[in-house]
């Protein structure tokens, strides 16, 4: 699996949140065929998944105060918004407010290919805009298999994946916002 993200390809994973889209950072026809696939223009931002707290930190920026809320709550079921340090490409951070969403998943499988691939991957939720419902997502691999075996280059499955979105939480500013309730429980933000 590594290698096909490493060669250029599209892959869906499974995180503790749903099934995701993702391939390597840097790799902008990935992100323009994640796009398409998700039926999504060029304004979406895609999520930095992070193997863990350290390498999160290599790509956002992270105040004392963000430290302790972040690191309290990962790994989990929740997407920050940050500021961007230097490391990351201007078409994955927000251009008006020079943020990038980041996340560390607590998901053996999601884990151990974060850790085989020693990057992070640019990540999409497995949200499909045909679906019967567009706001729930995918969460059997052999679905996601059926539906998108042309467009991604392989589908990595496990017996157990999520069933929500992250929770969405924008620490870039003074105050927090909670940008979308998700799995995670927002109350500690708020």
């Amino acid at each position: 699996m590594v290698e096909v993200v490493r060669d250029g390809g599209v892959i869906a994973y499974p995180t503790d949140s749903c099934f995701a889209l993702g391939c390597r950072l840097g790799n902008r026809e990935g992100m323009d065929r994640i796009r398409a696939i998700r039926g999504l223009d060029e304004r979406h931002h895609f999520t930095l998944m992070c193997r863990d707290f350290s390498q999160l930190g290599q790509f956002a920026l992270v105040s004392n105060r963000v430290f302790r809320a972040v690191k309290a709550a990962t790994p989990g079921p929740y997407t920050f918004i940050l500021p961007v340090t230097k490391e990351v490409p201007r078409r994955m951070m927000n251009p008006k407010k020079r943020t990038v969403g980041v996340r560390i998943p607590d998901h053996v499988v999601a884990q151990a290919l974060l850790g085989e691939l020693g990057e992070p991957l640019v990540s999409s939720t497995m949200l499909l805009p045909d679906s019967e419902d567009p706001g729930v997502p995918l969460t059997q691999g052999w679905e996601i298999k059926e539906r998108l075996d042309m467009q991604v280059d392989a589908v990595l499955d496990s017996s157990e994946c999520g069933t929500e979105p992250t929770t969405v939480i924008d620490l870039s500013g003074d105050e927090v916002e909670i940008i979308r309730r998700g799995a995670g429980d927002p109350s500690r933000f708020e």
